[in-house]
């Protein structure tokens, strides 16, 4: 534990729920936890007892990514730990392949079929999701994130190709999606279980991320937004390249510092937390030093966000890794020139720049 997590309050300290079984949390609410292939090894993911017209059942909140693995661990819990009532609906909290993969599976009652649900989450997440799952663009492979981070200096071949094999990235992870959705606005209060759970959109770690808060138990569905241990990544990605999301980033940190700081948050990684303000706290402070270094890297010579990368990750990445190093790094930079604090010029090897 580093010293920043000492500062926040783990009510479970290290239990964790193994997979294909479950942890009661909070009042109504049971914590799944499913192994992922990534560096990033794990998502947690949420099971709410909920009654919809007259029926009892569960609320799935986050699926995990489309692999055999993870679709044996769900069946197990379906079998298990569901007390022989239904999922009444999916609840996703974002776009991204970890939250959204198996909604479809899980959507349809997996490989029985035991249902048949309707997924909720809001517009943005859904309709970037269809986007991406579509083949055009996946943000984090293919021809066109090859193009985007080369202009930004990640030009070596190796990095070029393997970033042009990636193009099935999202569609791998993510290979159908519900064809109807229900929509979810900021604001809206969602009645799970008897409580009400309100929306709180958030951006720049997605387009219109959607967390869940009740206030009655003081339980924050933080998804990606507010994590304890890892900051959220913030990208500029291809499909936006002049975006500001760090700014849209800091300004929704906003919208989790007015919470009680007992909240307790249940983060889509990492381990439940309570300290909600103090976190933000530190996320505020770690973006505001990153954002120091790029501006003096950048005020003594012109950089490009492939120059940036070693000065805000000190270890060796993968590819997978460096995409969104890479995403990063950009999103410091373009906060910087969009405050008018950096200017950015192309050289004559087509990469973009940014001075002081």
């Amino acid at each position: 534990m580093n010293a920043l997590e000492h500062q926040l309050d783990y009510p479970y300290t290290d239990t964790l729920p193994e997979p294909g079984h479950t942890l009661d949390v909070a009042p109504g609410v049971k914590w799944l936890r499913m192994p992922m292939p990534f560096a990033l090894d794990h998502i947690n993911l949420w099971l709410l007892r909920d009654e919809i017209d007259g029926q009892a059942g569960w609320t799935v909140v986050d699926c995990g990514i489309a692999n055999d693995t993870i679709k044996a661990h769900w069946e197990q819990v379906f079998d298990t730990a569901l007390e022989g009532l239904p999922v009444l609906r999916v609840l996703v909290t974002h776009c991204h392949p970890d939250h959204i993969g198996l909604a479809h599976w899980i959507c349809e009652g997996g490989d029985k079929k035991r249902w048949n649900v309707r997924l909720w989450t809001t517009l943005g997440e859904y309709m970037s999701a269809r986007v991406m799952s579509s083949g055009d663009s996946s943000n984090a492979g293919g021809e066109g994130a090859a193009r985007h981070f080369g202009r930004h200096g990640l030009v070596d071949q190796q990095s070029q190709d393997l970033l042009r094999n990636r193009g099935g990235y999202y569609t791998n992870l993510v290979p159908a999606l519900p064809a109807q959705y229900r929509r979810l606005r900021d604001a809206d209060t969602v009645t799970i279980g008897g409580r009400a759970w309100r929306v709180v959109t958030g951006f720049g770690h997605s387009p219109e991320h959607c967390a869940l808060f009740c206030e009655e138990t003081r339980v924050l569905l933080s998804g990606d937004m507010v994590l304890p241990r890892i900051s959220t990544n913030v990208s500029v990605f291809d499909v936006e390249p002049e975006g500001n999301p760090l700014g849209l980033y800091l300004n929704s940190l906003g919208r989790y510092e007015t919470m009680p700081e007992d909240t307790l948050v249940l983060p889509a990684h990492g381990k439940p937390f309570r300290g909600v303000r103090t976190r933000i706290a530190q996320l505020r402070a770690h973006h505001d030093a990153r954002l120091a270094e790029v501006m003096e890297a950048c005020a003594a010579s012109p950089r490009s966000a492939a120059d940036i990368v070693p000065l805000m990750f000190k270890r060796q990445l993968d590819i997978h890794q460096t995409t969104f190093a890479m995403g990063e790094a950009l999103a410091h930079l373009n906060l910087l020139w969009l405050a008018g604090k950096l200017k950015r010029s192309t050289g004559a090897d087509g990469v973009i720049r940014f001075s002081a």
